[in-house]
Formats: C-alpha cells, sequence, structure tokens
C-alpha cells in the first residue's frame, strides 16, 4: 500500500487540508516576495514550493474525480486567500496620510466647518477663488471621513503616505 492510499473520507480530509495549507502559504509567499527582505522571502518560497509539491502528487492520485477536486480547490482558494487578506488587513498599522484638496472659495468654509467638527487635523490657504486644504488623517477612519466630507463638497484631492526619514 502507498503512502497515498486511504480510505475515500480519509483521502478527502487530506486533500481538503493540504489545499487550504498549501494556499495560504502561497498566498503569504506572494506577499512576502514583496513585502520582506530576500532571506525571509527565500525561505517561504522554498517552504511553500516544497508543499506544493506535494500537492501535486495528491492532484495526480485517483482517490478523488476532478469535479471533486476542481470544487475543494476552488474553495480551499477562496478561503485561504481571504483569511490572509483580512489577518493582513487588521495587522496593518496606521499610517499618517496627507489628503491635499482644492475647493471653490464658496463652499470652503462650510467644508472646514464640516472637518473641524469631526476633529480632523487640517489647515488651508485661500489661492485666487479657491481654497487648498491640508488634512492629516493618523487613522484608517479618519481617511474615510476625510474622504466623505470632500466629496460632499465636490473637492478635488489627492492622498500622500508619510515616510520615515
Amino acid at each position: 500500500m502507498n503512502w497515498f492510499e486511504f480510505s475515500f473520507s480519509a483521502f478527502l480530509w487530506v486533500f481538503i487540508a493540504l489545499n487550504l495549507v498549501n494556499v495560504v502559504l502561497q498566498t503569504i509567499k506572494n506577499i512576502a516576495t514583496i513585502k520582506c527582505g530576500k532571506v525571509t522571502a527565500a525561505i517561504i518560497n522554498a517552504i511553500a514550493f516544497a508543499l506544493y509539491t506535494i500537492v501535486v502528487v495528491y492532484m495526480n492520485a485517483d482517490g478523488l474525480g476532478l469535479v471533486w477536486k476542481a470544487v475543494i480547490i476552488g474553495f480551499a482558494n477562496f478561503i485561504g486567500v481571504f483569511m490572509v487578506k483580512l489577518f493582513e488587513e487588521k495587522s496593518r498599522k496606521d499610517k499618517l496620510w496627507k489628503v491635499e484638496a482644492t475647493i471653490p472659495s464658496l463652499l470652503a468654509s462650510q467644508c472646514v466647518q464640516a472637518l473641524a467638527e469631526k476633529r480632523i487635523s487640517h489647515n488651508f490657504v485661500a489661492v485666487r477663488g479657491y481654497v487648498i486644504i491640508n488634512c492629516y488623517c493618523p487613522t484608517q477612519a479618519d481617511s474615510l471621513t476625510v474622504k466623505n466630507i470632500l466629496t460632499r463638497y465636490k473637492a478635488k484631492y489627492f492622498v500622500s503616505e508619510s515616510k520615515a526619514l
């Protein structure tokens, strides 16, 4: 008996688990390749591709039909990528964002008042029929609040992320 010959039930659960772990590792590998240093990225790539080799062996085994394999892999990809991205999103630290907006002078005082009411750190300067407003957003919630206010007053804006010196 080969090491991958199981009952249908055992094969099914091993196949599901392997594919979930594989998707999670492959997603982490993709993120690490972009965001991490070369040693960390190389280690994660090595582990991910080693596991992928095992998954390929299971993929070629006769324990499940093609449709079962496709459905399991589809669900594993959805769940695995969703979990990793959710974790990445939750663990992301807030950064300071500067939002620079240009708004017609007629609407500027209302916009500045709305920003002040929401306790958004800002400053502004008037220039030829327009007002340039700079908002400083230390949290994602502040960024969303600023976006909503600026959209309401038809401001044109751009956003830049603070960088460490």
